[in-house]
């Protein structure tokens, strides 16, 4: 029979020994630990250098070629000389200003009805309004060309129809370039005063009403001063990407703006002259972009109120309905009028549209062509070689700039962020300038190669100026992330570089892909850089439409920017969707992680 061993008393319970090897987050780890304060300089280092190589060095290359021998007196000339350049300067500071003010007009106004009001035909605006913001600026302005010009479908079929001499209501010169802007640009104004309204308290203006004001004061003293930060925002993107302008008064004929005269000093061999106007441009645009980020920060926008979220008033006047009906089908009918005009002429055939109303033959050899013909098909490759690598670029680079801006604590971390806004700034020809003043000899940057003739310096710009995109995108997706979730993988023991691409990495990928989307379209369509550097064997489709329309072979040009106009509304259809998807994404890969 076993006997059952007694249960020994705590007195005698032998003392429980440790085990002397420490535990994996307690060993000491190699090499330099992302807990260093050296650690954040390491990162950054890297990263800094590549901003200071394409981004800051080239300007500077540009400042310095502008002076070249002569001291200030390309500077000199520019204040004093013909009078051309002065006028140059006041014609892209007066569109860019008149864009502005027209945009904001359209853009606020139609973010007030769409969010403010309910109507006939209200949800078709709403989901056609955006389309302007699909539109490739060089297709954006050959769309409106065709329509609008003195040759376009809707002056001439007006002549046509009234019986007249000339065209009816051509838009030339500066009036087609403001129309054009206006088109293309008021998306930036509704989409930050749609979200503004559409997160305003409206107890406040209702007690501005209960108080006895008036509309007009109600607008002047409650709700502009609530939209300020949207209108500053709008008014940034408006300004900067008009003054950048470059395919509208190249399409419309005025050459008086500081783009066209870079591109005519460049084509003519007077690079000097063309820094000149490079440098001072950039100047403007940064000057603004700091004017208005002063007047921004000057109050505080916020409201102290917590009432609920605004609702739309019914229109329930018989005759306000039938004007609002009537207004949404003339609305849809001028929003897809220019992608409409672009599909008819990318079926006629070269050449058989000329003093006809709309052309008069229909085929559909120009897709054939430009799929079929190696030479045709060539700008397509390019296009999209070129903006893959320098989409790699942008997130690898992006990502890093984002995390160690948003994460790590070091010296100088303002001063990465104005670099990388830096590029967006600087308008498309400007970079182009800066990179040909760069890299037309070798030095440390191009690992002592001339890059100005070769394939590489397309992907480089477009790096260069669609970096801001892939940041801004990550950075605000990280914004969103809690810290305390990398950091319990790293106390677990794993190391710097696996909790980031394991937990924040992962949890940041749809904003990271949508910034990276952007980003390639972006390129895919890019035409104010690439048509100062290009070379025969490196054309992009943009450049290609131009050579095209210079050609008068206009179906060609049209089927190459109906494949752009696809390829951005599947792509813009793919990021809204990572967009609306991201925050059960998030929550994924938290249990995941």
């Amino acid at each position: 029979m076993s006997t059952i061993p007694a249960t020994p008393s705590p007195a005698t319970v032998p003392p429980v020994t440790q085990d002397p090897t420490p535990p994996p987050a307690a060993r000491p780890r190699r090499g330099l630990s992302a807990n260093s304060p050296w650690f954040p300089y390491l990162l950054v280092f890297p990263l800094a250098l590549i901003l200071f190589g394409y981004v800051v060095q080239p300007m500077f290359a540009t400042f310095a070629e502008s002076v070249g021998v002569d001291g200030v007196a390309n500077y000199t000339e520019f204040l004093t000389g013909t009078g051309v350049a002065r006028s140059a300067l006041l014609t892209s500071l007066g569109i860019s200003a008149a864009s502005v003010l027209l945009c904001g007009i359209v853009g606020v106004a139609m973010a007030f009805l769409l969010k403010r009001f309910s109507f006939p035909g209200r949800r078709l605006i709403e989901a056609i309004i955006l389309v302007p913001a699909a539109l490739p600026p060089l297709i954006g302005a050959i769309s409106f060309q065709l329509l609008y010009s003195e040759t376009g479908i809707l002056p001439r079929g007006l002549q046509q129809l009234f019986g007249t001499e000339n065209p009816v209501l051509p838009f030339t010169g500066i009036a087609g370039v403001l129309v054009v802007h206006t088109f293309t640009m008021y998306p930036f104004f509704y989409l930050a005063a749609s979200a503004a309204l559409v997160g305003m308290d409206p107890s406040v203006e209702e007690a501005a009403y209960n108080l006895g004001a008036g509309r007009v004061r109600v607008w002047r003293t409650v709700l502009l001063p609530m939209l300020t930060p949207a209108l500053v925002s709008a008014s940034l993107l408006v300004f900067m990407t008009s003054l950048a302008s470059y395919t509208a008064p190249l399409l419309f004929g005025v050459d008086r703006t500081m783009t066209m005269q870079i591109y005519i000093n460049r084509t003519n061999g007077d690079l000097p002259m063309a820094s000149t106007y490079a440098s001072v441009l950039a100047v403007a645009s940064v000057l603004f972009l700091l004017g208005m980020r002063w007047y921004e920060g000057r109050r505080s926008y916020r409201s102290q109120s917590k009432g609920v979220a605004s609702h739309r008033r019914e229109i329930t006047n018989p005759f306000g309905k039938w004007l609002a009906l009537l207004a949404s089908v003339l609305a849809t009918m001028v929003l897809l009028a220019p992608v409409a005009t672009i599909a008819l002429v990318a079926f006629s055939r070269d050449g058989s549209w000329t003093t006809e109303v709309i052309p008069s033959e229909y085929t559909t050899a120009n897709f054939v062509t430009i799929f079929s013909d190696p030479g045709a098909y060539r700008p397509i490759l390019n296009s999209l070689q070129m903006s893959l690598l320098a989409t790699v670029g942008c997130v690898v680079v992006g990502v890093l700039i984002a995390y160690a801006v948003r994460r790590l604590d070091f010296r100088g971390r303002g001063l990465l962020d104005v670099a990388v806004m830096l590029a967006w700034a600087l308008p498309g020809t400007v970079v182009a300038i800066n990179l040909i003043s760069a890299f037309s000899t070798g030095n440390a940057f191009s690992f002592g190669q001339v890059l100005i003739g070769t394939f590489w310096i397309m992907p480089l710009a477009y790096f260069v100026r669609f970096l801001p995109l892939v940041f801004r995108s990550s950075s605000a997706t990280l914004a969103q992330i809690d810290p305390s979730l990398e950091e319990a993988a790293r106390n677990l023991g794993a190391p710097w570089w696996r909790a980031f691409g394991t937990v924040t990495l992962r949890l940041m990928l749809p904003g990271v892909l949508a910034g990276a989307l952007l980003a390639f379209v972006n390129g895919v369509g890019e035409f104010v850089a690439s048509v100062l550097i290009y070379t025969s064997e490196t054309a992009p489709i943009s450049v290609e439409i131009n050579n095209r329309m210079y050609s008068f072979e206009v179906g060609t040009a049209a089927a190459y920017g109906m494949l752009q106009v696809v390829l951005i509304f599947v792509v813009m259809v793919f990021s809204g969707r990572l967009q609306s998807g991201g925050r059960a994404t998030r929550e994924a890969a938290k249990w995941t992680a």
